[in-house]
């Protein structure tokens, strides 16, 4: 297989942006990864939209988007696959350019999560698991994830505090970066002080919807080197996999069997392990997990999660810098362009254009991204030039 190379990327402000529509939200990001790249629009084969469509009250989202940046009559396509449509969407990209069939592809993740009122949207999330069986008994994403927080607590001794320091972390972070929704540090006894949500979580141990929208432009080898040049960052990883609907049917609570195996395809195909990443973005939607994937992608041994985040060893000077632009927990999460933004990331870290935030010497990046409770899961790893 010929690499595949990032040339381009941008992202705009994530928050409650009442200011603007989701087409508006997208040519901001568009925009910005053109300039990026030094590219104008004409350079582009296709687009792929990343979006969760029932969140918008416009339904043909990549149509309208298409035609807001003027790409008509170029190819577009949606990929949605929950909270792992952006991942999917790059992904898909991915494969379109090494099949050949296209040379230079816009990635556009986009979401407006607050068109709907606050019971439509817990409507929605009521039925992210098998409705037949779980979700007409009124479990929800805190409730399954707390789930799996009383018993990796119950199985391995993880504590309150450990789960807690993830959110420390990330506010920590999240207050250096200007795209951020939560531009604040938090305290830990702040944290434990907050409102109950879903035993043994309260509101700091939550992710906060929001809307936004990231970009990333693909391109072939040969493009990207003359494009981009030493600026190229390498697409050398994609992983992905799937496991049961209903928790009930998987092998454990204590991790997610997809993320698992994603990373292991992954990893095989850049030819790394888990040992060289310096730096990762995972999909903290909650605390636990944050600490579950320290385990599923082999950052530290099963179980050693809570230790790995107490001993500041996925800080920046640790094992491994991992959500250091504040991940979904103080960034936001807009749904279908979480993947995108973290893939922003870590395109910026391995350019080393990150700023305070930025991991010395940082040459191999990760993400890793959760769609539902773990039916999908996507793991990408990246490479500086």
């Amino acid at each position: 297989m010929s690499r595949i190379g990032i040339i381009g990327a941008g992202h705009g402000v994530f928050g409650r942006r009442s200011d603007a529509t989701v087409q508006e939200l997208a040519f901001e990001a568009f925009r910005a990864a053109l300039e990026d790249g030094g590219i104008d629009r004409d350079r582009l084969d296709a687009t792929v939209i990343a979006a969760v469509p029932e969140y918008h009250k416009q339904r043909s989202v990549a149509g309208v988007v298409q035609e807001y940046l003027n790409l008509n009559p170029r190819p577009t396509w949606l990929t949605e696959v929950a909270c792992a449509s952006g991942s999917a969407a790059i992904r898909t990209a991915w494969m379109a350019i090494q099949s050949g069939l296209h040379k230079v592809v816009a990635v556009i993740g986009c979401q407006k999560m607050t068109e709907l009122s606050t019971p439509e949207i817990l409507a929605l999330m009521g039925r992210v698991g098998e409705v037949q069986w779980e979700s007409v008994f009124g479990t929800t994403f805190p409730g399954y994830y707390a789930m799996f927080a009383t018993r990796h607590m119950h199985e391995y001794g993880t504590t309150r505090e450990q789960l807690l320091e993830v959110a420390v972390k990330n506010h920590h972070y999240g207050s250096m970066n200007p795209n951020a929704l939560f531009k604040k540090e938090i305290t830990m006894d702040k944290a434990l002080a907050s409102d109950p949500v879903a035993s043994p979580f309260c509101v700091y141990d939550c992710c906060a919807n929001a809307d936004g929208a990231a970009c990333l432009i693909l391109a072939d080898e040969d493009t990207a080197t003359s494009v981009a040049g030493d600026r190229t960052v390498w697409l050398d990883g994609v992983g992905c996999a799937t496991s049961s609907m209903s928790v009930l049917r998987r092998p454990e609570l204590t991790g997610l069997p997809s993320a698992q195996h994603a990373s292991k395809t992954a990893y095989e195909m850049a030819g790394v392990t888990a040992r060289d990443i310096d730096v990762a973005e995972v999909h903290d939607c909650f605390t636990i997990a944050e600490i579950m994937a320290y385990e599923d992608l082999g950052f530290c041994a099963k179980g050693d999660g809570g230790p790995f985040i107490s001993d500041k060893r996925s800080y920046i000077g640790g094992d491994v810098a991992v959500n250091v632009d504040g991940g979904l927990k103080a960034k936001g999460h807009p749904i279908g362009a979480t993947g995108v933004s973290m893939a922003y990331e870590i395109v910026n870290q391995l350019r080393s254009e990150s700023g305070d935030r930025q991991v010395p010497d940082a040459e191999v990046g990760l993400t890793h991204n959760v769609g539902g409770i773990g039916q999908y899961t996507f793991v990408h790893v990246f490479k500086r030039s």
